[in-house]
Formats: C-alpha cells, structure tokens, sequence
C-alpha cells in the first residue's frame, strides 16, 4: 500500500513501459503486474508502481469473492456519501483498475475529498475504519522526501528537509489523489486562516 512492494516497475507514460503494457495490453492487469520480478526486500525501496495497486485490487477481489466485490465500492462508499456518479471500470479479466480509471463528477470527487477532511466519517456515518485516514495520509518510512502514505500522495517534505515540499504555497500537511497528466484530487486539511478555495 505504501508504494514499497520491491518489485521491479516502471512507472513512465511517455512510451512503451510496463505501466502502459499493464493498462493498455493486458487482459488481468493484476495477474501481469504479479509476475513482475522482486527487485528488493519489500519495505525497503520506495518506488511508486501502478502495478501494485492493481494486485492489491485483485487480492481483494480474490479474498471476497465477484459478488461482493463488485458491489463493495458502490455499496460502502459511493452510495453512503452520495456520490451517484462514480464508476472504477474492470481489466478485461473483470478486476476494478485501482490504480487509474475511475471517474466521477467534481461534486462526487469533493464527497470524495471531504471523508477524508472528515476522517472517515460522511453525514456523522463513520465510513472508513478509525484511524485509517492518519495511517494512509502519514508518509510511508521509504518515502524519504515525505511524499507518499497508503495510495496518497503527501506534501510533508522529507523529515530532514520539511520545505522540500512539491506544493510549497499549500500546507505541509495536505495530500492528493494524483493521476497522469496532474489530474488530481487536492485535499487540504482546513485550517480557520486558510481554505482551499
């Protein structure tokens, strides 16, 4: 979850690479990003993959079973904060992309955001387990510029270097869902002096 999983990726989109491949070539995303060669000891490297993510979602999918499964996210989350619009699409194999494609409404992605500010709770409904938001917004001990927790991007700056932050003019604390081409989510935890407009 922490962008550490030691195997081998790259993570590039201007040519051919194994996260175009995965995304555009293949059949079971996960299967393909699984048979990736370890490259160091998990927990070790930092190294943001695409691929992991999408073990990850097919490990779920594997635990729970289809039924389940493909009505969790609707079910859990967008249904109880309202966000009618969103849509995660399958691989070919029927496993949800968690790493891309998913797609909703502004107003959806800001119900979206706004658990988060909320720790996990929508409407006073605890929707995310307790403590979830502070583990997966806290960076990853491998991220040593502060830059990830558990598929978020952060802007803490590295803890021998706080200002090295890839948001320098947004709190140090803020962090984002981020795709290619900068599509982003910015969550910024709202402070009485400031807001993210």
């Amino acid at each position: 979850m922490q962008a550490s999983s030691g195997l081998k990726w790259e993570e590039v989109y201007s040519g051919p690479s194994l996260a175009t491949k995965m995304l555009f070539n293949k059949k079971d995303m996960g299967l393909y990003a699984m048979e990736s060669r370890l490259e160091s000891e998990p927990n070790t490297v930092f190294e943001y993959s695409s691929g992991t993510t999408n073990i990850i979602s097919r490990l779920i999918r594997n635990a729970i079973g289809d039924e389940d499964y493909y009505r969790f996210y609707y079910r859990e989350l967008f249904e109880k904060i309202g966000a009618r619009s969103m849509i995660i699409e399958p691989d070919a194999g029927g496993t949800y992309v968690g790493s891309s494609f998913a797609w909703g409404t502004a107003r959806d992605w800001a119900r979206f955001g706004l658990l988060y500010l909320n720790d996990g709770v929508f409407n006073g409904e605890r929707i995310l387990p307790e403590g979830w938001v502070a583990y997966s917004t806290t960076a990853a001990t491998t991220a040593t510029r502060g830059e990830y927790g558990a598929q978020w991007w952060l802007n803490a700056g590295g803890l021998n270097n706080p200002n090295n932050r890839t948001y320098p003019d947004v709190p140090a604390d803020s962090f984002q869902a981020e795709g290619t081409k900068v599509s982003l989510c910015l969550l910024c935890l709202l402070k009485s002096w400031w807001s993210c407009g």
